[in-house]
This record gives structure tokens, sequence and C-alpha cells, in this order.
């Protein structure tokens, strides 16, 4: 069941995704080769923590921590520890916020500043199919319209779209319905109405789609362990518009590598 929101849940939603913009911002002003990924995540809680709000993750279903950090090959779901980040990695931040009844969840994935140019080619075009995703969430629409826009973008590049992990409706639960997946056909699914909220998060891999799950429940990993990128908003559909609650401006703002000041891209920032 799809649970529409008022315009006064609406109002506390952006209260939650301001908190996750911004902690998402202090984040990124952190992250550098030889951090530990533990490091960040104790940054993100205590932010969150310090406003007034939950981290969504930590204790949903077991998952240990306020992010979900994933390293090159890991798709989602990996866990912060002990591990230093190298200057050739790619790192994918993913945090929810729990504040006033409602939660907000996003991503982004960060290159550090040796990173290949095939693999920063990947966080561009998986980063731009988010966007191509939301310009199709309008009311109306379906969702797979959504889907088909992400995965016919990508596809043209030769990347594998995850098809385990989808995208999911977002409110007084962080996974609701819709599911919302990356790949699908345009005019199928759920159709899109006013009120409704969901989370658009295109998993993408270099190489081929298909993942496997480690012994610990949650880290997912490409089976051929080439990169993948993963970035997420929140987004809520009204009747003239698609409004996009999270923000990575505070990240934009924060991470000391301007990666993404190339080309006509950047003015897909918001």
């Amino acid at each position: 069941m799809v649970h529409l929101k008022t315009e006064e849940d609406l109002i506390l939603i952006r209260e939650s995704a301001q908190i996750l913009g911004k902690a998402h911002g202090e984040v990124a002003k952190v992250i550098r080769p030889g951090i530990k990924t533990s490091e960040l995540d104790k940054v993100a809680e205590t932010f969150i923590r310090d406003h007034g709000a939950v981290p969504s993750f930590k204790n949903y279903n077991g998952f240990p921590a306020t992010l979900c950090i994933s390293v090159n090959d890991v798709v989602v779901h990996g866990f912060p520890g002990s591990y230093e980040l190298k200057d050739t990695d790619i790192i994918a931040v993913d945090c929810g916020v729990y504040h006033k009844g409602f939660h907000s969840d996003s991503a982004y994935t960060y290159p550090l500043e040796k990173v290949s140019e095939e693999t920063l080619l990947l966080l561009e075009r998986t980063h731009d199919s988010l966007y191509r995703g939301i310009e199709q969430a309008k009311a109306g629409n379906r969702i797979g319209d959504v889907a088909f826009a992400i995965q016919n973008y990508v596809e043209g590049f030769g990347y594998g779209v995850v098809r385990e992990l989808v995208g999911h409706g977002v409110g007084k639960k962080l996974h609701e319905e819709p599911e919302v997946p990356n790949y699908g056909k345009r005019g199928k699914g759920v159709k899109l109405v006013p009120g409704m909220v969901f989370a658009i998060e295109p998993m993408i891999n270099q190489g081929t789609k298909s993942v496997v799950q480690e012994r610990d429940g949650w880290t997912i990993r490409t089976s051929d362990r080439k990169p993948s990128a993963h970035f997420e908003h929140t987004i809520a559909v009204h009747e003239d518009r698609t409004e996009i609650l999270t923000t990575h401006r505070y990240i934009e703002e924060n991470y000391s590598y301007k990666w993404r000041n190339r080309g006509q891209l950047n003015k897909m920032v918001l």
C-alpha cells in the first residue's frame, strides 16, 4: 500500500532531509586518503544526534552503523570499520535521518584524487542517470518510466544495472511502497500521483550487473569485482512538478576534490 503524504508531512520530511544533507556535508569535509571509514560514521552520527534526530540505519534490522559505506566494488550496505581510504578509491556514502516522525534517505559516491578516468565517467554517468530518472517521476507517469530512463541511459555505455536492489517509498517507515527499480519498461508499474514520496537510487556497475552477498549478510559486491556507483535522492510528486527533498548541495560545497566541475554535468547539481 502506498502512503500518500500531506503538505504537513512534507514539511517534516523537508526538515529531516535538511539535517541529512548537512550531515553528508560534514562527512564530505573529512573524506581523504588515510581516514578510517569508522571515523566518517562517527562524524555523521554525532551531527545527526546533535541536531535532535536519529540515524535511520543504525540498528535497522541489525545494521550496526549510521552510514552504509561502500568502497570500490562494494555496491551497497558496506560496514564502516578500520579500512583506511586510498587515493585511488571511490566511496559511496548512504545515510538516512529520522526526525519528527519521518525518514529521509540519500547517497553520494565520491572519487578520491587518483581515480581513473574510466571510473570517473562511471560516477558522472550514474549521477546523470539519477536526474534522468527524477525527470520522469511526475504525476501521470509510472514507475516503469523512471526505471526505463535510468536503464536506457546507463546501458548505452555498457554498464550493468543491479537488479536485486531497488529504490523505495520513504515516510514514517524507512522502506515503504512502492519499489523503484532501476530497470523496467515505459508505461508499466505503479502510477505516480501527487503525495507520493520515494527514493530513486541508481546502483550501476562498471561491468556485469550480477552481484554477490558477503557472509555478514549485508555487504553486496559486484561479482566481477569491478567498481560500482550509487547516487540517491528522496523526491516528492506534486500535481505540477517533482520536488527533490534531499540535497547534495553541502557535499558539493565541502568536498575538497571538486571532481564535478567538469563539463555541463555540473549544472545538474542540486
